[in-house]
């Protein structure tokens, strides 16, 4: 019959559109997050000249690499076509996690935007504490009297024009760097005295996640896909010709 020939298309078709739709996997592996910020957002890391701070608006975090002990993440316009900022982060604990994005904010006094502190993804418990410049951290240590998190090294924390992807070497740079924190007292503490990191194997399943490749993923779903979607054509094909 025409009918469960056309019922047998439609079967194929719809299973053949759930494997080519990789997206949602890739934006689990790279937490890619669109967030909306009603008002002003100091940012630390490498950003596009001018941008120090973010304007109220519309922007996409993700995380672009992933190390055992840090974090890098990039922020970019809506479009992704522009990145603005490059931030070296330290997965950090926190009690319960929730089903809904979460960012933190250092609050600054009357007339100052607020400061990025942390990105959580839905679900998790880990998420990434933002490491700033020496400079800026002791300063908002000692306007939010808590510590945070910085780097002493010298990274090159603006670039001039517009980028999609991260220049190796500033990459390379920040994969080496040494983190710590700095008291609202100017003192240096250790980072294990602010940070809770994700025990061993969280990090190496982080890792290995985000490394992995779009068809690392894929494939397996494609194949048996491909089964059900032959399996199912039989079925209906055997299911017509007994009802002729």
């Amino acid at each position: 019959m025409k009918f469960f020939e056309a019922a047998a298309a439609v079967f194929s078709i719809a299973l053949l559109g759930a494997m080519f739709s990789p997206g949602l996997q890739a934006d689990v592996r790279n937490k890619k997050t669109v967030v909306t910020f009603s008002g002003p957002v100091e940012i630390p890391g490498v950003h596009l000249a001018g941008w120090g701070v973010l304007p109220a608006g519309t922007y996409v975090f993700k995380v672009m690499d992933s190390l055992s002990n840090r974090h890098i993440v990039q922020i970019s316009s809506e479009d992704e076509k522009t990145v603005y900022a490059t931030i070296l982060a330290i997965p950090n604990y926190r009690l319960k996690a929730t089903d809904k994005t979460v960012i933190t904010f250092r609050e600054r006094p009357a007339g100052q935007p607020e400061a990025l502190r942390a990105w959580f993804y839905p679900g998790r418990n880990w998420g990434e504490e933002f490491v700033y410049p020496k400079a800026k951290a002791i300063e908002l240590a000692k306007a939010t009297n808590v510590p945070v998190l910085y780097t002493p090294a010298e990274l090159p924390f603006e670039v001039a024009e517009p980028a999609q992807v991260v220049a190796a070497p500033v990459m390379q740079e920040m994969r080496r760097a040494p983190v710590m924190a700095i008291t609202p007292r100017g003192e240096e503490v250790e980072l294990a005295q602010v940070v809770t990191p994700p025990p061993p194997e969280q990090q190496v399943a982080e890792a290995r996640e985000l490394l992995l490749p779009d068809t690392a993923s894929t494939l397996p779903l494609i194949a048996l896909f491909g089964l059900l979607a032959l399996g199912g054509a039989f079925a209906v094909r055997a299911a017509s010709k007994r009802l002729r």
